[in-house]
């Protein structure tokens, strides 16, 4: 490590980054093992990120992420939606359809970003900030669809017919190569999509996305 970092801080934003990956939750031990130090300076790192809320201890001793850090990625929303909407509003010219990035908050789908096309007489409307269980919508799946070990997704979309989370037919792909960040991109619309044309679209819309977040 640089003479000029924070040893301590660099932990401690490590044990963010692991528990952000960590769902059920991880004991001081677990996490002492993925750091390779001492239980002694984990219970030091998590008593202080507990102190300011950035971590949790449930009755069992696992530790999950606070309040507080899931105030802080609320911040980057506005930023996230700035270097998405570029991309989605080529999309939605292109395609004819709302387009929409969403994020992935714990068990839900969020809707972070949307942008109508201006060159259709009708379109399905999506509210920013609409929220869906991950496995109710394409947004959601799509946004999830690579924490398999094979790490891929063919053809590379996800596509519903009629989606009852969204009220019509849907096209998503997941965001690729941001480390810490699942999302998806995706289009509505009122009439049925042909995916062999529209899911490339949308998966170049992503990896768009994907860059500009880098």
């Amino acid at each position: 490590m640089a003479a000029e970092t924070s040893q301590t801080l660099d932990r401690g934003l490590k044990v963010l980054e692991i528990l952000a990956d960590s769902p059920a939750g991880l004991t001081v031990t677990e996490i002492a093992n993925t750091l390779g130090v001492s239980r002694t300076i984990v219970y030091r790192l998590v008593v202080t990120l507990e102190q300011h809320g950035f971590l949790r201890r449930a009755h069992d001793g696992r530790c999950r992420l606070g309040m507080a850090s899931l105030s802080l990625a609320r911040q980057i929303h506005p930023v996230v939606r700035d270097a998405a909407v570029p991309a989605l509003r080529r999309l939605a010219e292109t395609v004819g359809a709302t387009a929409h990035l969403t994020l992935v908050e714990g068990s839900e789908a969020l809707a972070v970003a949307v942008v109508e096309p201006t060159r259709s007489d009708m379109h399905l409307a999506y509210r920013v900030g609409a929220r869906a269980p991950i496995d109710r919508g394409v947004a959601g799946r799509a946004a999830v669809a690579t924490r398999t070990s094979a790490r891929t997704l063919e053809p590379g979309w996800v596509i519903s017919g009629g989606d009852p989370a969204q009220g019509g037919y849907a096209v998503a792909a997941p965001v690729l190569g941001v480390v810490g960040f699942e999302a998806s991109v995706g289009v509505l619309s009122m009439v049925e999509l042909d995916a062999a044309v529209v899911g490339p679209r949308v998966v170049a819309a992503a990896a768009d996305i994907g860059r500009a977040l880098r």
